[in-house]
């Protein structure tokens, strides 16, 4: 008997339905959320909404909260986490067919309030109306020392399945699709040849919007005594056009909570609160009325921001005077509560067993916290990722073997930030382009080699346009080029 011929006789001779059968564990292994997750994970998977950025990029953003959710659930000892409000853009894929449907993706939102690996992986898969059938073949329990290791290991991780399950569920293979994008992947020029009218009509079109953004944002900013204003994620100028006419409604409806804002930099982005950095953020998907109560509690955020920086002194002087930065990532920004309260824990930690360090011995290097982290490291750009709940003694050890190698990386990584600048300002102007940036995820490893190669290739078709080096080719709806940093010639 085959194996599809296996599974499909399985199927039919399940007599309990098999949602009650999960429901029945009292647990699950990681091993075995992943393998329930794989559908999810195959109709969620950043690698297929390349020509999508924005969607890619909420995708990815909502996979590391969600993985850093369910890793925390598998450490011993936790009781219980912050409800984490996700958001993803689901694939439809047209059952026993080898293509995607026409609709593309459809967007799903939900907020997990689980207590367990079991309830979180369920969750998940019907908030998605994704199929559970899968889950029949999970073990209910798995052998401790398994398990510790895959506690210990990063929960997301390239999904590998056996190519019976594609001919059994009528899925594409994500192997297989993404080795064929590669075949067929152009080259730089042959793009831009395709691409390169359709980029300059789009832009053409952009530019009353462009002004009237540019027009707002310098009212806004004078009118509020903002600082700047400034968007987080990838949104079209049309987008931040609304945006900012919303903003300017409200400060029309109630002049006086706006006052608050004065000397602040705002930021649209997912959340409405303050950032770890003190800056005022605004959800794009929130209403007025959460927006205007953050206007009037601005007050107690300044306070609280008084607090942190306390904080940020006093785990200084106790750590040799190194800097406690935070970096901001993809993901959604660090809320300034969540700041408040790792540093708090962190410094309660420090105070009892306080390391011996030389009080200026690390005053030009920096650190940043994390709460998902097990071990302190030192990160390749030069500073320090230290877990919330990391023993003094490793620490110390740590910061003091390392503070040579950290000053190298630091070193290194302010030459290649200098290298990025001058070859970015040259490509702009030989190139005659009218904007060149990059994504956030594009090192300066690899915006510098992809700029030298755009200088000696010097594409014609680039004269005037906006480009930004990503990781896949697209035309985004106001005219700007993505092209890959590794394009080929």
């Amino acid at each position: 008997m085959s194996v599809i011929s296996f599974l499909r006789w399985t199927m039919r001779r399940c007599s309990t339905p098999v949602i009650v059968q999960i429901l029945q564990k009292s647990t699950l292994s990681g091993a075995e959320a992943i393998t329930a997750l794989r559908p999810f994970y195959f109709a969620v998977h950043p690698d297929f909404f390349g020509q999508h950025p924005r969607e890619r990029e909420v995708n990815e953003n909502s996979l590391k909260r969600l993985n850093g959710y369910l890793e925390n659930l598998q450490k011993p000892g936790t009781r219980s986490l912050k409800p984490t409000k996700l958001t993803f853009y689901v694939r439809d894929t047209a059952e026993k067919k080898d293509e995607i449907l026409d609709s593309g993706f459809r967007s799903v939102s939900f907020t997990l309030h689980t207590k367990d690996v079991l309830s979180t992986v369920v969750d998940v898969l019907r908030s998605c109306s994704l199929s559970m059938e899968h889950m029949e073949g999970l073990k209910s329990s798995a052998e401790p020392d398994i398990r510790s290791q895959e506690t210990a290991s990063a929960f997301y991780r390239p999904i590998r399945w056996d190519k019976s399950y594609y001919a059994f569920t009528g899925y594409r293979d994500p192997e297989e699709e993404l080795e064929q994008a590669k075949r067929v992947e152009p080259t730089l020029s042959l793009w831009l040849r395709n691409n390169e009218a359709q980029a300059t009509e789009k832009q053409k079109t952009s530019l009353p919007r462009r002004e009237e953004l540019k027009r707002l944002k310098k009212e806004l900013c004078h009118k509020l005594g903002l600082t700047d204003i400034r968007w987080q994620r990838s949104w079209g100028v049309a987008h931040r056009c609304c945006q900012l006419q919303s903003l300017s409604r409200l400060s029309q409806q109630n002049p006086v909570s706006l006052h608050n804002l004065q000397g602040h930099t705002l930021v649209f982005t997912d959340q409405t609160g303050m950032n770890s950095s003190g800056h005022v953020m605004l959800g794009t998907m929130d209403v007025h009325h959460h927006w205007a109560k953050l206007f009037e509690q601005l007050p107690s955020y300044r306070a609280l921001l008084q607090q942190t920086e306390w904080l940020k002194e006093r785990i200084s002087l106790l750590l040799g005077g190194i800097q406690v930065i935070h970096i901001e990532r993809r993901g959604p920004l660090l809320a300034l509560e969540e700041h408040y309260s790792s540093l708090s824990a962190f410094h309660k930690r420090l105070l009892p067993r306080r390391p011996a360090l030389h009080p200026r011995s690390l005053q030009d290097l920096a650190m940043s916290l994390e709460s998902d982290r097990t071990s302190p490291i030192l990160h390749e750009l030069g500073h320090f990722i230290v877990p919330t709940a990391c023993e003094t003694q490793e620490l110390q050890s740590v910061l003091q073997s390392q503070a040579q190698e950290a000053r190298r990386r630091v070193k290194r990584r302010e030459q290649l930030e200098a290298e990025e600048q001058e070859v970015v300002r040259s490509c702009r102007a030989e190139l005659s382009l009218r904007s060149l940036q990059k994504e956030a995820g594009v090192s300066s490893q690899q915006m510098i080699p992809c700029c030298r190669r755009l200088l000696e290739e010097r594409p014609a078709q680039l004269q005037g346009l906006r480009l930004c080096v990503s990781h896949f080719y697209s035309v985004q709806q106001d005219g700007d080029l993505c092209i890959p940093w590794d394009w080929k010639g």
